[in-house]
């Protein structure tokens, strides 16, 4: 009897609990995770396309990445950019900084649709960019979307024509939202005052 009391006393102590809920301290606490440099510039990014290569070498092959990402801020900023490094990750910051620095405005009707219609060319590949009525959505490809997205586009119809190569969709569509012009800007271009905007245009 002596030993099961002795026993029961041991248990009782507060020591020798190891799952007591106040031993967990600082490890059940969540660290708070620190904004990205393009969060705090108010920018996302999105990872378009990863290509990995070989190359043969006396020692064995050694591996190469390069991604294309773009970043926009969502309101009519978008950019595309390339980054080539030995790592994955290393690729993709090289990428997201030259988006950053490649950034362009894209000039939207009512926040959420492309002025007018555009076929944007870049080697072999071309891309249609369509308006689209309220409700439509972003009918587009994986390439293309990225970009829609990041710059803001909400409601847009798009078709990748030619070849499908990441390379040349994503700079085919950024030659054709480069041309995107407004309608006061042919009004001023053409000398003429425009009273109302056609209903086509959005």
């Amino acid at each position: 009897m002596e030993n099961k009391t002795e026993k029961s006393s041991n248990n009782n102590n507060p020591r020798n609990r190891r799952n007591s809920g106040n031993s967990k301290g600082k490890r059940g606490q969540k660290k708070e995770r620190k904004p990205s440099a393009l969060e705090e510039a108010g920018l996302i990014d999105r990872l378009v396309a990863v290509n990995r290569c070989a190359k043969v070498t006396k020692g064995g092959r050694t591996f190469g990445f390069n991604a294309i990402v773009a970043v926009g801020d969502q309101s009519g900023k978008v950019g595309i950019g390339l980054g080539k490094a030995t790592e994955l990750p290393e690729s993709i910051r090289k990428a997201t900084e030259n988006a950053r620095k490649t950034m362009i405005k894209v000039p939207l009707v009512d926040n959420r649709t492309l002025p007018h219609l555009i076929i944007g060319h870049y080697g072999a590949g071309k891309v249609l960019l369509r308006p689209a009525s309220p409700g439509t959505g972003v009918i587009a490809g994986s390439a293309v979307r990225a970009i829609m997205e990041c710059a803001g586009v909400k409601d847009v119809l798009t078709k990748a024509q030619g070849s499908n190569n990441p390379h040349n969709v994503t700079k085919a569509t950024m030659c054709g939202l480069k041309d995107l012009i407004v309608i006061d800007q042919v009004s001023s271009l053409r000398r003429k005052i425009v009273t109302e905007r056609s209903k086509a245009n959005g």
